[in-house]
């Protein structure tokens, strides 16, 4: 089959795998090839069973592999073919050097680009996906402009704005696209070829065209206002548990406010995930750099918030608990960051799980699709369990602590499981996911977060 144009994506991860998805079903006249220098991933992909879980994902690329829709390991050759190519690469923060813990680090987008340099033979246009500092693409332009073969490049920033667990969803339905690029001939050029893909199914009036400065900045502060609201209710939930305040009534009259809405204001023991503390210590890193001390801390106090919530849940499990979990059993409910996915960077179930170990409890693990990478993250710790029936997770457990707002948890067998427990059993709510008065009826000691306790003791 003759393709419209031959798209190439670099980078088969939570980011590129979805988007260039749904870019080829949307698109069958574009032929759309991922690559990836891990061969496992790539396996894969190209097998039943996906390396990520998404909702509504596997179904998608059954649908249109082998059609339009390609995963490979030859980089080299996607490359050479391409006339668009998005960058999707993973890009952590940094643990050496200069701006460790806060920067990004850049080595393999940089890798990449020095790729894309030697093995072009014909003007491409390169979208960064990854998420990337402000004025990152100025440091890819001079890479690529290096060639002396009188090759053109046009860089463009087309940033994700994905909420893992319901990717697939914005995809479909974004609430905007942001495509920005040089103010120049062929800036317009390269953006009106991102726009002619988008409008297939996105409507005009979402699609945002900005200078390339503004599209790259406008991702990080996307996801560090969305976590600021997260350690704004979490920071209130503390003062609602030593005032007899309900943190479910204040987010829900908070939320009302037509001016604030109500996404992101529930409670929960920390947010995690690869995006948002990763991209506000790089504003805060940025802030820095340009000595904007205030604008810095202001912004870092929204990780510290995070963290206290999390060091605030595991004291509170300790205290409840008559104040030790040595050779008591506690089991994780969830150790996804959040639910839909079996995603589990920077989830704060890792925190949770390292901290009660450090008291000597004994740790049962349940989760839907995260106990492959909790094994992972959790590697070399002992006293630790995998199971995934949650029943059986909590048999003989002194506690349960939930940590995912996954749906099947609500619907469990509570009393069953109350059976199954040591007694007096306890259920520390991260999420305020369950009904802590049914609980408190079936005999558990509940603890909310930002709410009255339940609790059967005199």
């Amino acid at each position: 089959m003759d393709f419209k144009k031959k798209i190439l994506c670099i980078g088969a991860g939570y980011v590129g795998g979805p988007t260039m998805a749904v870019i080829a079903l949307k698109c069958p006249e574009y032929r759309i090839e991922i690559v990836d220098i891990n061969h496992e991933k790539i396996k894969q992909w190209n097998s039943e069973n996906l390396p990520i879980y998404e909702p509504g994902l596997e179904e998608i690329v059954k649908k249109i592999r082998g059609k339009n829709l390609f995963f490979s390991s030859d980089i080299e050759k996607g490359i050479k073919e391409a006339d668009i190519i998005f960058v999707s690469v993973n890009t952590p923060t940094k643990t050496f050097g200069k701006g460790a813990g806060m920067a990004s680090d850049l080595q393999y987008w940089e890798k990449t680009a020095h790729q894309i340099l030697k093995h072009a033979q014909s003007d491409k246009i390169i979208v960064e996906k990854s998420t990337l500092p402000v004025r990152t693409a100025e440091a890819m332009e001079r890479i690529l402009k290096s060639n002396s073969r009188n090759i053109r490049f046009e860089v463009v920033s087309n940033p994700e704005f994905l909420a893992e667990g319901t990717a697939i969803n914005d995809l479909l339905e974004p609430d905007r696209i942001l495509i920005g690029s040089h103010p120049s001939k062929e800036g317009r050029a390269a953006t009106d070829q991102l726009i002619d893909i988008y409008i297939h199914w996105v409507p005009r009036e979402k699609i945002i065209t900005t200078n390339l400065w503004s599209s790259e900045l406008s991702k990080l502060v996307a996801n560090a206002f969305l976590a600021q609201r997260i350690s704004s209710i979490n920071s209130i939930s503390a003062l609602c548990e030593k005032t007899d305040a309900n943190i479910t009534e204040i987010s829900y009259a908070v939320g009302s406010d037509s001016r604030l809405g109500s996404k992101f204001l529930n409670s929960s023991v920390g947010f995690g995930g690869s995006c948002f503390k990763k991209d506000i210590l790089n504003l805060v890193y940025i802030a820095r750099s340009y000595d904007l001390r205030e604008v810095a801390d202001y912004w870092e106090m929204v990780v510290t918030m995070n963290e206290y919530q999390q060091d605030r849940f595991v004291y509170k499990i300790v205290k409840e608990m008559f104040h030790t979990v040595a050779d008591k059993k506690i089991a994780l409910f969830g150790f996804a960051f959040k639910a839909n996915t079996g995603d589990t960077r920077e989830s704060p179930a890792i925190y949770v799980a390292k901290k009660l170990v450090e008291e000597q409890a004994i740790i049962s693990i349940t989760d839907p699709k995260a106990l492959e990478n909790a094994k992972i993250d959790l590697k070399g710790l002992k006293n630790i369990s995998y199971e995934i029936d949650p029943c059986l997770a909590a048999k003989g457990a002194d506690a349960i602590a939930v940590l995912t707002e996954w749906d099947t948890f609500k619907h469990l067998d509570y009393n069953k499981i109350y059976r199954y427990m040591k007694k007096p059993a306890f259920i520390f709510d991260g999420r305020n996911l369950l009904n802590h008065k049914e609980l408190y009826d079936l005999g558990f000691n509940v603890y909310p977060l930002g709410q009255p306790d339940l609790n059967h003791f005199e």
